[in-house]
């Protein structure tokens, strides 16, 4: 039996409901092999639960990615790539496997922290990452600055941002609107350069949603190396990833992650789909 490879270049969560530990339990709840080429590690005051972000070496980074494409991923992500030589490094690792899927989780910031990881990270990620993307997954916030637009607040907004990272070179766009929307639905638009799509479940208010964007890229990324389409595999990554929201469970008093089993084990949410 063989399984799909998958390599994820991200950082890690120590709390483990985001970062690359998001990424590997979403791999394997799709029975797909994840690996791992470590890019940080993020750390919490227990008191405040603000983040400690630590970037690794680029030699130790290097050392990990060739390691991993020598096993031969089919698919590849990223999440946290906390500098412009990281991102650049990333790239490369794409252009140098064999794999047939990149897909660019543009992670400009840790939930709960509003400061950017590092504003230089934005252009590169533009002149790096996008033109190689076959599916990038930016939030409403890293949507604005991927397109220059700045704050999203609508659909019409996030049409045009759409059209602009598309531009920039990604071939399937699609911006999570999540609960920043004002609906009473959960609301992604998934753009591949020709048609709108509105991908739409309940909105469930929970506040134990740590590592939903992880989990949606990654789920998204599993379902490509499973061979879906770019449609399918973001139509089915956002049942999976609504499902791990919907029973997301409180963790301490700052932070609750979502069930990344939870759509084959407790409840499978389906997804409403309107061209646009």
């Amino acid at each position: 039996m063989s399984l799909k490879k998958i390599l994820t270049i991200a950082g890690s969560d120590t709390s483990a409901g985001a970062g690359m530990q998001a990424d590997l339990k979403t791999f394997q709840e799709y029975n797909t092999y994840g690996m791992v080429a470590l890019t940080a590690v993020v750390a919490m005051d227990p008191e405040t639960w603000s983040h400690d972000v630590t970037p690794l070496p680029i030699e130790l980074l290097d050392k990990q990615i060739k390691t991993a494409l020598s096993i031969g991923p089919d698919a590849i992500k990223t999440g946290m790539l906390g500098t412009e030589e990281i991102i650049e490094r990333a790239a490369k690792a794409f252009q140098d496997s064999n794999a047939q899927y990149f897909v660019v989780d543009p992670v400009m910031v840790c939930k709960g922290e509003d400061e950017v990881l590092n504003p230089g990270n934005t252009d590169a990620m533009i002149k790096h990452l996008l033109p190689l993307a076959t599916v990038v997954t930016p939030n409403l916030f890293e949507a604005g600055q991927l397109s220059g637009l700045g704050r999203l607040t609508s659909i019409e907004d996030m049409k045009r941002a759409a059209e602009t990272i598309h531009n920039r070179g990604a071939k399937h766009v699609v911006i999570k609107g999540g609960k920043a929307l004002e609906s009473d639905k959960a609301l992604d638009l998934y753009y591949d350069g020709k048609t709108f799509t509105l991908l739409t479940t309940d909105k469930f208010q929970s506040s134990y949603n740590h590592g939903a964007g992880c989990t949606f890229a990654a789920a998204t990324t599993a379902n490509l190396a499973l061979g879906k389409s770019p449609r399918e595999a973001v139509i089915a990554a956002k049942g999976f990833v609504a499902s791990a929201i919907k029973h997301g469970w409180k963790m301490n008093d700052f932070v609750g992650p979502v069930q990344h089993g939870a759509y084959n084990h407790v409840e499978k949410i389906d997804v409403a789909t309107e061209e646009v």
